[in-house]
């Protein structure tokens, strides 16, 4: 516990094996004890819920949503604020005893369930982070656990702030957190609940997916506007399509344009917004390039969930956050009565000019489930007449890494028959690449968002059904994702628990992943890494 911190969640992560002076992504000691500290105690929070289910049948949504709401505000790039996720650590110990007080039977409670010496935060911080876990292969596999509990957060609350909700969904996350902190569990124990949260990952999934479509229908074929207009912006990054939704409603009359960025391009493709005539287009790309693109915007920048990177100090006080997000500095919106006051980013969207230009034509998207299973007649037949002869899913994040460009080159390189499927914005690599058509089938089928990545599932399975095989596996499709952060753990475990093997990811596979875990994954579903662009070729298509 030399270390002055230590996280290896994402694939940024230092030397490929953990940050142990500051974060890759920004985060400072304080920052990653706070968090630290956040997930531990809402780890003891978890446990005293299931107690108190058990007992008597129920648990207060309050405590269902913070239980969601702390993991999601440990994400990778979500909250820098150390401050304000002290703040939740309170908070978690105020609702947690609030719990406590209930139960029948307080005896056998972990620490992290009774504790509540904040006035020492630090000291227990360091004494409860990743590294308290001794034994390797259980410290891989409840941190496994732990990130894919992170991604199924971000799921069920996007869709919770749509009024769509699954209380057996949040029972198995808590009670999956409570697990994490059980050190009689084995580790063959932990790998079948490693495989049940994938269960689960695939519900949490069809739950935000039902709540989306419900609200601002199934996605449509969409080209984008990618050029500027004359009008003063406000530029939506993150994920979350309620901000957008409140934002566009509250922007309407005002002479100020609404423009996506990175994760909220999807947006775009939902038929609910494209009745805004304000809903200028999609701005810039991938969250990693954002500095220069949010100096380059000129007006209010509004993140919505996690891909934060530190903002210059140039345009700082254009910065917004809200929800999950927070960094010290940057002006944040709060929910008062399930409304989001966003009158502060428009009155300042008017006092700057108009988003400076940085590319120009259209973009497009909109290929979820529902439109593939439209084209599914034209995809079988150009299957069956052997005009596409394999998918790629290339779905998952982008990310800093120079060998992320390996992505971009894999798709220049793919034979004429082959089709991406993808979503998240690891597409920022290749989907302006003139890769184009087979038969009109684009060559790039963009579901949309990371969250969205339940639509390639459901394709494969329909997929399946229509070709009439029998096993996942036999479809022509193959996997090479890329991954940055938890959510696209849960996606990774959710897609081990619809059967799917030989699933390559990159550009590294996860630090968290010890020698004997990462061989479990590997002979029991073929998980692997890339190689070269040649290699995986050869690999993939002989």
């Amino acid at each position: 516990m030399d270390n002055q911190m230590f996280c290896y969640q994402c694939q940024e992560t230092a030397g490929c094996s953990g940050c142990t002076r500051s974060g890759v992504c920004g985060k400072t000691p304080g920052v990653a004890a706070a968090q630290d500290l956040l997930v531990w105690l809402t780890k003891g929070l978890a446990q005293t819920a299931v107690r108190l289910r058990a007992e008597e049948g129920r648990v207060p949504r309050e405590a269902d949503r913070l239980v969601g709401f702390n993991l999601f505000v440990t994400i990778t790039n979500a909250n820098f604020d150390e401050a304000a996720i002290l703040g939740r650590c309170r908070e978690t110990i105020r609702i947690r005893d609030g719990l406590a007080a209930e139960l029948e039977e307080r005896s056998g409670l972990h620490e992290a369930a009774r504790w509540d010496d904040m006035d020492h935060w630090m000291e227990k911080a360091r004494a409860v982070g990743v590294l308290s876990t001794e034994d390797e292969d259980i410290r891989s596999l409840r941190e496994l656990i732990t990130y894919g509990l992170k991604g199924m957060a971000a799921y069920l609350l996007h869709a919770a702030v749509l009024g769509v909700e699954d209380a057996a969904v949040d029972a198995f996350l808590q009670r999956a957190l409570a697990a994490t902190l059980d050190d009689t569990l084995t580790a063959d124990a932990l790998v079948a609940l490693t495989l049940e949260a994938g269960k689960y990952g695939v519900e949490a999934m069809a739950l935000l997916d039902g709540a989306n479509t419900a609200r601002y229908g199934s996605p449509e074929i969409t080209s984008v506007e990618l050029g500027v207009r004359d009008h003063p912006g406000i530029l939506v990054s993150g994920h979350d399509l309620r901000d957008l939704e409140q934002l566009l409603e509250q922007a309407a009359g005002t002479g100020v344009d609404v423009y996506t960025h990175s994760e909220m391009l999807p947006a775009h493709y939902y038929p609910a917004f494209k009745k805004y005539p304000h809903f200028a287009g999609n701005y810039g790309s991938a969250w990693w390039r954002q500095k220069e693109e949010f100096e380059a915007f000129n007006g209010p920048v509004l993140l919505t969930t996690n891909c934060l990177v530190p903002p210059k100090g140039s345009y700082m006080s254009r910065v917004w956050t809200t929800g999950a997000a927070g960094f010290p500095g940057c002006g944040h919106i709060d929910e008062t009565g399930g409304v989001k006051d966003f009158s502060a980013l428009i009155a300042q969207a008017k006092t700057c000019p108009p988003p400076t230009g940085l590319e120009s034509g259209t973009i497009t998207g909109g290929f979820a489930h529902a439109q593939v299973l439209a084209l599914a007649d034209r995809v079988v037949e150009a299957v069956r007449s052997g005009a596409i002869k394999k998918f790629v899913v290339m779905a998952g994040c982008d990310g800093r890494a120079g060998s992320r460009d390996y992505y971009a080159e894999f798709a220049k390189a793919l034979p004429g028959d082959a089709v991406i499927l993808t979503a998240g914005c690891a597409k920022y690599r290749y989907i302006k690449l003139p890769l184009g058509d087979i038969g009109g089938i684009p060559r790039v089928l963009d579901a949309g968002q990371c969250n969205d990545s339940y639509s390639l599932a459901l394709v494969a399975l329909k997929l399946k059904e229509v070709l009439g095989l029998s096993d996942i596996n036999d479809l022509p499709i193959v996997y090479n994702i890329a991954w940055y952060e938890q959510k696209a753990v849960i996606v990774l475990l959710a897609l081990l628990h619809l059967g799917v093997k030989n699933i390559h990811l990159g550009p590294t596979l996860p630090a968290f992943l010890s020698p004997n875990v990462a061989k479990v994954l590997t002979e029991s579903f073929g998980i692997a890494g890339i190689g070269s662009v040649e290699d995986d070729m050869e690999l993939f298509f002989g």
